[in-house]
Order: structure tokens, then C-alpha cells, then sequence
């Protein structure tokens, strides 16, 4: 099946199982907000530019607003239904939307009280790591020491080269969101408390 396609088919069961206004970690969002937001990223190319650009960011919300405004079902239908044929998101779903659905998924997951993190998958986690370094080294670039993210076998990657580096030890599931900037994570921070406390404190917004 494939990480996205898994991804997405569980969110979508948790969307119609908490309704249109859960909370999410991307607070003000509510579910209808970020169910919206997957709909525009794959079907509105006019309007995804402004998820990263503030000048566009206008048209952007109100495309996404209005997708917000339609009924319930309807939305979570077209969260369903994946990107159309002609999105370029089809055929790129996995590599394009692995990350993306994973991280959204456990946006509505941990966003409420008694959360607990899935067990590890061998599979899933080996396409979340491909992510990880990515991600780490766009959201922790302006970490004042170093900053390096390590799974369990050992096997790392460097965030930011600095003085002081502080290790990031975790699950590949939990690095991939605290480098995506979610801190509802079980991850272990390792160094000097001094540089352990200005990594925690650090705005990891892309």
C-alpha cells in the first residue's frame, strides 16, 4: 500500500471518528482547518504556493477557508479520495505525502490528552527516516550549537554542525516530528543543559 495511502486512510477514520472541531497540534487549527489544508495542497495548485509564502498567503486562506466550510462528510470524502489524476501529487503520492500524512495524522493523535506513540514499523519508519534529515536541518539551521538526531541502532544525522552539539535520541517517528516542530514527542535530549535548554527553547518553524 504504501506509507501515504496508509497514512491517510487512518487519519480519514479519526477525522470521522472526532468530528470537524477536535484540536490539532497546529493550534488555532481545528480537524476542519487541517483536513482543508490537505484538500487545497492537493487540489488547488493556484493557492498551495501560500502555505510557504506569505505574500501569497492571503489567497491561500481563503481557499482553504471555504474548503473548511463545506459539510463535514463531504470534506473527509475528499481527504479520501487522495490527489485527482491530474495533480502532480498522484503520481509523487509517496514521496510527496509520506510525511505529510504521517505528521497530520499525529497532529489530531496527540492533540488530546492521553496520547501514546505507535509502535515501531520497520517498513514506515525506513521511509520517515528518509525524511528526517531533511526536515532537521531546515527547522534547527538557526540552533546556536549543534544539533544531531540519533534512532535507537545508532544511526544519525547531523541537524546543524555547532559547538556544544546536543543529541536528539528517539524513536524515528518521535525525531521526525520534533524536527517538524511538534513537541508532544518522547524523545531524550543528551549535552550540556545549556545548550539542551536553548534547543528545546528554539522556533523550529519552517
Amino acid at each position: 500500500m504504501g506509507v501515504a495511502r496508509d497514512e491517510r486512510r487512518l487519519l480519514v477514520e479519526l477525522l470521522a471518528e472526532v468530528g470537524p472541531d477536535a484540536p490539532t497540534l497546529c493550534d488555532p487549527w481545528r480537524t476542519r482547518d487541517l483536513a482543508a489544508h490537505l484538500v487545497l495542497r492537493e487540489r488547488r495548485l493556484d493557492a498551495a504556493p501560500g502555505i510557504m509564502l506569505k505574500p501569497l498567503a492571503g489567497h491561500t486562506r481563503r481557499v482553504q477557508d471555504a474548503y473548511a466550510a463545506k459539510p463535514w462528510a463531504e470534506l473527509v470524502d475528499l481527504v479520501r479520495q487522495g490527489p485527482p489524476r491530474w495533480s502532480p501529487f498522484g503520481p509523487l503520492d509517496e514521496p510527496a505525502n509520506a510525511m505529510e500524512y504521517f505528521v497530520h495524522h499525529e497532529d489530531v493523535r496527540r492533540a488530546v490528552d492521553g496520547w501514546s506513540p505507535r509502535s515501531p514499523e520497520p517498513a514506515r519508519d525506513a521511509v520517515l527516516w528518509r525524511h528526517v534529515g531533511r526536515v532537521a536541518r531546515r527547522t534547527y539551521r538557526r540552533s546556536p550549537v549543534g544539533v544531531i538526531l540519533r534512532r535507537p541502532d545508532g544511526d544519525a544525522v547531523t541537524a546543524k554542525s555547532g559547538p556544544n552539539p546536543v543529541v536528539l535520541n528517539g524513536q524515528v517517528a518521535e525525531l521526525l516530528l520534533v524536527a517538524s516542530g511538534r513537541d508532544r514527542v518522547q524523545v531524550d535530549f543528551d549535552g550540556d543543559p545549556d545548550a539542551v535548554r536553548a534547543v528545546k527553547t528554539l522556533d523550529r518553524s519552517m
